[in-house]
């Protein structure tokens, strides 16, 4: 492709394009999720003109978006004066390139590469799970014959009527959510019109009488259901982790029903949640009760309180979406009770819990959790937030030590 078509998103990048763009997204966000409550109430005179006003301006964000659009994808690479930053960003986008060729070769089409034995594998379904989502990396690098190749394929092999019990999280989350990203960055209908037929497929696994989903539909006939494995019950990362991705689908497609089937689940845990702001891992979607079943920050529970922080930053931190931020804080005090300290060494970590007994393990997936309490900070108070970035400090520097003794 050579240097010209290579796009460096920095801070570097004049004039700060990409925190505008980041900017501008979320606050089209924000308008257009304020569009879809204001279109579904009665509205009195002075509701009706902040819509109004709200729609202008939301016309004038989607031109400077587009505009910035236009000038990330005109960058040639900006040269820095630090060479370590320019080695490390190319060599960044060339291990890209080597991965996206190996796919290419030997799995193009298929959901995963097996790197060893050079195999393919769909373990998605055949879904094309990492083609993807690539393709807002291969767009942001500059990639542009990899991109339209990955485009064509979409267009020409992504099929959506399969006889496949999928996973409806990580169906969203690596589906719909790459398919939403390759949208946004290149305003292509082709990749929402998909984004919004493989979204459809999934909505009936909502259709329980609590609302909690089930975790499994088959995508050619609908029927859903739940994993043996997991006695008939709900997985809390499963069934409550899909809300920025059908949040921002009803946002582009101005259809509230996605927004509405995820949404709903909140509500519900709002309404009981727990004074530690901490959820077992099995939850009943007949009943809508929890389950006497493990806590953790790991493995089954991990998302939920990453997407109670990230739907509320969605939502631009406004007063629609304070509950999340609510659930999130209480949350937050439910893990510092089990944050532990390692002896002699003192390494914080976080404990899973059974009933009132805790149990000393955490797993890789819970590793998040740092980088997650950082994020979150910035909506305490300076003195609280300074503590939050403390105690995410502390797991940093324990999860580091513990992969160097463990390799």
């Amino acid at each position: 492709m050579g240097k010209k078509s290579a796009t460096s998103l920095t801070s570097s990048s004049p004039p700060s394009l990409w925190r505008r763009y980041r900017l501008a997204l979320v606050i089209i966000s924000l308008l257009a999720l304020t569009w879809l409550l204001f279109d579904h109430q009665s509205l009195t005179l002075e509701d009706q003109v902040m819509v109004s006003r709200l729609n202008k301006e939301l016309t004038i964000l989607k031109n400077q978006l587009q505009n910035v659009r236009k000038q990330i994808r005109g960058w040639s690479i900006v040269e820095e004066d630090d060479p370590v930053n320019v080695e490390r960003r190319n060599a960044v986008r060339d291990a890209m390139i080597h991965a996206w060729t190996c796919y290419e070769k030997y799995a193009w089409g298929h959901d995963e590469l097996q790197p060893q034995t050079k195999d393919a594998t769909d373990s998605f379904g055949g879904l094309g799970a990492t083609l993807v989502d690539s393709l807002d990396t291969l767009y942001i690098m500059g990639l542009d014959q990899q991109f339209q190749r990955a485009r064509e394929w979409v267009a020409s092999s992504l099929d959506f009527n399969k006889n496949y019990g999928a996973s409806v999280f990580e169906t969203t989350i690596r589906v719909i959510g790459g398919l939403l990203s390759a949208y946004d960055l290149s305003e292509d209908k082709l990749f929402l019109d998909k984004a919004r037929d493989i979204a459809d497929r999934l909505l009936p696994a909502w259709d329980t009488p609590s609302g909690i989903p089930y975790n499994i539909i088959n995508l050619m006939y609908g029927d859903a259901h739940n994993p043996k494995w997991a006695g008939g019950k709900s997985i809390l990362a499963d069934a409550a982790s899909e809300q920025l991705e059908f949040i921002a689908l009803s946002q582009r497609t101005k259809d509230p029903k996605y927004q509405q089937k995820v949404e709903y689940v909140i509500k519900e845990f709002h309404k009981i949640f727990p004074a530690d702001g901490l959820l077992p891992i099995y939850l009943d979607p007949h009943t809508g009760t929890m389950s006497k079943s493990k806590i953790t920050f790991g493995a089954l529970g991990d998302s939920f309180y990453e997407y109670l922080l990230k739907a509320w930053i969605q939502g631009n931190k406004t007063a629609a979406v304070k509950h999340y931020r609510e659930m999130w804080e209480t949350s937050m005090e439910g893990l510092k009770s089990l944050t532990r300290r390692t002896t002699p060494s003192s390494f914080a970590y976080i404990c899973e819990k059974i009933g009132n007994s805790l149990i000393d393990k955490m797993d890789e997936l819970a590793c998040f959790a740092p980088g997650m309490l950082a994020l979150g900070s910035s909506g305490y108070d300076p003195g609280q937030a300074e503590k939050m970035l403390s105690l995410a400090e502390e797991k940093h520097f324990s999860i580091d030590s513990y992969h160097i003794s463990a390799h």
